[in-house]
């Protein structure tokens, strides 16, 4: 985990809205980030809402536990809830589309309630009704209730991390497939370590040659002002689809590997 990612999930500012892209056959990055996230926040007295799919929601105690914090109490007290991603994605769809009033009904007084119990401590929320969405290719579905979440969000009172099982050396992250998820959030989580970045680089430099620093220093002049600010990684591969199409795929098909490799 790098310092940018603790300091990010350790302060945790109210109406922070992280989003973290993740390659569904390896989650120990996410699982980490996760824990690390929650145990922050029940440290300084916040309650903590994990709305998520099974494996994930099995792997949360472990994961608190291992960033420093024994779940067990928090578990039986309330201050760390978890439900299932599925049955509360049913409680708010109508007709294909999440439902303002019942999101309201369902995930708004939850919210409501949690923060009469903890008061100004605030809450930290985790959720992956919105990758479940995506996953069954439902993006606009998915889009349409990140909309409700920054809308509760604008109230105040709370934090929320959300994951998208998205392989950013995969054909879905391109630029213009995870535009509207991306100006959702306020912040990108990397999707690996500083093995992610060594990757991409390896890759540019054996293919490009002297050119890959050419290519990095065009990168950085490049985004959309809506987006989040990315790392780099994810950055790159994105600029190298959008503006370098002739050799993205070779140079992110040996990231991929390095990467994987190193991993």
């Amino acid at each position: 985990m790098s310092d940018v990612t603790r300091e990010l999930l350790g302060e945790a500012r109210p109406q922070s809205h992280f989003v973290q892209l993740h390659d569904a056959t390896d989650d120990a990055v996410l699982l980490a980030n996760i824990g690390r996230y929650l145990a922050e926040g029940l440290v300084r007295g916040e309650v903590a809402l994990v709305i998520a799919t099974e494996g994930h929601r099995a792997g949360v105690p472990a994961a608190v536990a291992k960033a420093g914090f024994a779940p067990e109490a928090a578990l039986c007290d309330g201050q760390l809830v978890l439900l299932d991603a599925h049955e509360t994605l049913d409680r708010l769809m109508v007709d294909g589309q999440p439902n303002p009033q019942r999101f309201t009904e369902v995930v708004g007084s939850l919210m409501r309630d949690l923060g009469a119990r903890t008061g100004s401590r605030g809450i930290r929320a985790y959720g992956e009704m919105v990758g479940v969405l995506w996953s069954a290719e439902r993006y606009a579905a998915a889009i349409r209730l990140e909309e409700l979440w920054n809308a509760l969000l604008a109230e105040g009172g709370f934090k929320l991390f959300c994951a998208y099982p998205i392989d950013v050396f995969g054909e879905g992250f391109r630029p213009d497939d995870v535009d509207a998820l991306l100006a959702n959030h306020t912040h990108l989580l990397p999707a690996g370590d500083a093995a992610l970045q060594r990757a991409v680089d390896r890759a540019m430099d054996e293919v490009l040659g002297p050119r890959a620093d050419g290519v990095r220093e065009l990168s950085d002049r490049h985004g959309r002002p809506a987006w989040p600010a990315l790392p780099n990684a994810e950055a790159m591969i994105l600029w190298l689809r959008a503006y370098l199409p002739a050799y993205a795929d070779e140079i992110i098909g040996r990231a991929r590997r390095y990467y994987r490799a190193a991993a």
